[in-house]
């Protein structure tokens, strides 16, 4: 049968286990900021370079505990972990702080030391040993001291030539983590599924059975667009980001670009000209569409916004009239 032994309080720690808790927090912060300096890479060299001279900070001042500690009580580190006492600071999970942009990251680094700064003043008003009180100051003090250096290198790495790298290299990220993929499933969702749908409106007449195979043309679609763009590129060679992020965004586009003109087929079949109507609904619906497309492309493809449209109403147009020619046979 498991034992169970219960949490101990801050202010029931030796100083000994204090010691040990703050080396261990040192540690993993100086890690923390490693794998944000990697996920930075190439494309934010000076962010990078900020979280890389944190890092090295951290394990400076754990060094210095760590000696503090050898000089009083020896070489060796009690067993104690910080998942052993309450409220001891607890940092975010590696796989979350991976999602986050160079500002919160630093916003998060930033946090970080305030966090353990303000711990650490809370656990000296709260003890009633001085050593250890003293101990909790000197700490305290130590993270305050993290916070003007973090703010130093911030000063010292991210110049304005550094912001503006890092903003174009941001926007070049969004384009290609979000925009492409978007675009892409957007453009096949409102073009790919016109042909299915206009061809079972002109086939049947009906609205219900066209909604339905605009349905299952529309879902259909973005399941597969979103689990061609995750497997087709996994980001590591390209830079594209997250390959099922990008899946996501690409096959949640795909399914709206589909349903946009198949909505209107929910107009009940009761209603005078009620084919008639949803028909025109939906036609305008589609080029609204490929107006929306055009301006995604002028926006964020810098391809002119006539020659963009052209381009689009062309591939609409052509696939909206197989559509109807196939219905209509």
């Amino acid at each position: 049968m498991p034992l169970f032994t219960s949490r101990k309080a801050l202010a029931e720690l030796s100083e000994r286990e204090v010691l040990a808790l703050a080396i261990a927090n040192e540690e993993e912060d100086s890690r923390i900021y490693m794998a944000f300096a990697e996920k930075c890479g190439e494309e934010f060299a000076a962010s990078r370079k900020i979280f890389e001279d944190m890092a090295e900070d951290e394990r400076g001042h754990r060094q210095s505990l760590f000696e503090f500690y050898r000089a009083r009580f020896g070489e060796h580190l009690p067993p104690i972990r910080r998942e052993d006492v309450r409220d001891f600071l607890t940092r975010r999970p590696m796989w979350w702080t991976k999602i986050l942009s160079p500002e919160k990251m630093r916003e998060e680094a930033a946090m970080m030391e305030l966090q353990a700064a303000n711990f650490y003043e809370k656990a000296a008003s709260q003890t009633l040993d001085t050593r250890i009180r003293e101990l909790f100051l000197s700490l305290a003090e130590v993270e305050r001291s993290h916070q003007k250096t973090a703010s130093h290198l911030v000063e010292e790495h991210l110049t304005e030539d550094a912001q503006a790298d890092e903003a174009a290299a941001r926007h070049r990220q969004f384009v290609l983590t979000y925009v492409q993929p978007g675009l892409a499933g957007l453009i096949d969702g409102s073009v790919s599924t016109l042909a299915p749908l206009f061809a079972a409106a002109f086939a049947t007449h009906d609205n219900w059975n066209t909604f339905l195979v605009g349905l299952a043309a529309s879902v259909g679609a973005g399941i597969s667009m979103g689990i061609t763009e995750a497997m087709s590129d996994d980001g590591i060679i390209s830079g594209r980001g997250s390959p099922w992020l990008r899946g996501l965004v690409c096959g949640v586009m795909t399914t709206i670009g589909g349903l946009g003109h198949t909505v209107p087929y929910l107009v009940p079949s009761s209603w005078p000209n009620a084919f008639h109507l949803a028909t025109a609904m939906a036609a305008i619906i589609v080029a609204i569409e490929l107006v929306v497309i055009a301006w995604v492309r002028t926006k964020y493809m810098d391809t002119p916004f006539l020659r963009s449209v052209f381009q689009v109403v062309v591939g609409g147009v052509l696939v909206l009239l197989a559509g109807i020619f196939i219905g209509s046979s």
